[in-house]
């Protein structure tokens, strides 16, 4: 496990005050559990909801399948090294967004993926993060003639900003994978 960069104590339902409270209800409402990554954003609360705000709507508003929306948040962890995230979507990937083994074996490992449009979101995604969202002309062209559109172009960078905020975060607290993403967990 990585050590912090920070010593932060996590906030929890029964520490929380305020709008960390209520973002930390909301979220157990609505998974079950509170995920460790939430605790340590709800230090600052608007990182948390600012994080959950986005994620929202890139999961409704990106015009991309689950399939695509997971290869996009796998492929943002990934390029920035997020064990934690790698693990939660990959669970999701494989339980809820049934993203082909396959697929989820080639995201995690990196390599190439064999569904064609999943190949193409997962090297547009990974271009505009290690580019720092200029990946020239190219990409862009490439991604749009693989059947996407502006939209989804848009949506990966809000999927970008999202991803940045957790994977940071994550990071500076080193956040220990939950017991609900532990098969998936990563080195």
């Amino acid at each position: 496990m990585p050590t912090p960069l920070l010593d932060l104590t996590p906030e929890t339902l029964d520490t929380a005050t305020g709008e960390a409270q209520t973002l930390l209800a909301n979220a157990k409402s609505k998974l079950g559990f509170v995920p460790n990554m939430y605790g340590y954003m709800a230090i600052l609360p608007p990182v948390l909801g600012t994080y959950m705000a986005a994620y929202d709507a890139f999961r409704s508003q990106s015009g991309l399948t689950p399939a695509e929306q997971e290869t996009v948040f796998l492929s943002v962890s990934r390029a920035n090294g997020c064990t934690y995230c790698t693990a939660a979507h990959s669970m999701i990937a494989h339980k809820i967004s049934k993203v082909p083994a396959d697929s989820l074996a080639s995201l995690r490992d990196g390599t190439n993926l064999p569904d064609p449009k999943l190949q193409a979101v997962a090297q547009f995604t990974q271009a505009m993060v290690v580019s720092h969202g200029n990946p020239g002309k190219a990409a862009v062209d490439d991604f749009l003639a693989a059947g996407f559109g502006h939209q989804q172009v848009l949506g990966i960078v809000l999927a970008i900003a999202c991803k940045t905020l957790s994977n940071y975060t994550n990071h500076l607290a080193a956040t220990p994978v939950d017991e609900a993403f532990a098969a998936y967990s990563v080195d």
